[in-house]
């Protein structure tokens, strides 16, 4: 799945006496498989362009391109389905469902999507053990340490099997041993599985396991560099 921006650009309150450009008119191509950090400081537009790119918020004008199919055109109900099967989410706070289980979390994608409960029950249980939370899965949130939500996070993220991961800030919240732990297992299933990955970051250790790095400053690109 090839992600191909054009002309991107999203302006926050247009209207409004202080405009605020988040994005500038930006070209960008992601390919399948690749293991991206997009980088800058806080306000330089990273997590509105991994929105844009998941298809959560809208460009003021420009495209996005996912396989050659322009997903600003989509409808509401045909973006859902396109993040439902297509694009998993780890955010910096987890965004995990308080009342539900690690395995409950992790299964309820897949549910969405019409799988069997028992596919859904395999599935759910080999992601857990492959982040290492096999003896947590019965445990909710609250009972769990962040390091290890964000693990749930990730699992419930590859859950669906989908082509790209949007990471934001994955790591902002992690000890050093939680930071490198996670970014071994997604390093691993990245190059097993050849999901694409791309951080929104200003974490070095991230940074230093990108296989791309792209810099962004005020809402432009003015680095990108392979690794």
């Amino acid at each position: 799945m090839t992600i191909a921006i054009q002309a991107l650009t999203k302006i926050y309150n247009p209207e409004s006496d202080f405009p605020v450009a988040a994005v500038k008119s930006l070209d960008l191509t992601i390919a399948q498989g690749e293991f991206v950090a997009i980088m800058g400081p806080s306000g330089s537009g990273k997590t509105t362009l991994l929105n844009m790119i998941g298809g959560i918020d809208s460009p003021s004008s420009g495209a996005v391109f996912i396989d050659g199919e322009d997903i600003t055109h989509l409808s509401e109900q045909a973006l859902i389905a396109f993040r439902r099967d297509h694009v998993g989410f780890i955010f910096q706070d987890y965004s995990l469902l308080p009342v539900l289980t690690a395995l409950e979390n992790v299964e309820f994608v897949m549910q969405l999507q019409g799988h069997s409960e028992a596919e859904c029950r395999d599935r759910a249980m080999a992601l857990l053990a492959q982040v290492g939370l096999a003896a947590q899965q019965d445990k909710i949130p609250a009972k769990l340490s962040g390091g290890q939500q964000q693990r749930v996070a990730v699992a419930r993220a590859l859950a669906p099997r989908p082509r790209f991961v949007m990471a934001d800030e994955p790591t902002a919240n992690l000890d050093a041993k939680s930071t490198a732990e996670l970014l071994d297992i997604m390093q691993s299933l990245n190059e097993q599985e050849g999901t694409t990955f791309i951080f929104s970051t200003h974490d070095p250790r991230v940074i230093a396991r990108a296989k791309r790095v792209i810099v962004f400053e005020d809402g432009r690109l003015v680095e990108d560099r392979r690794q």
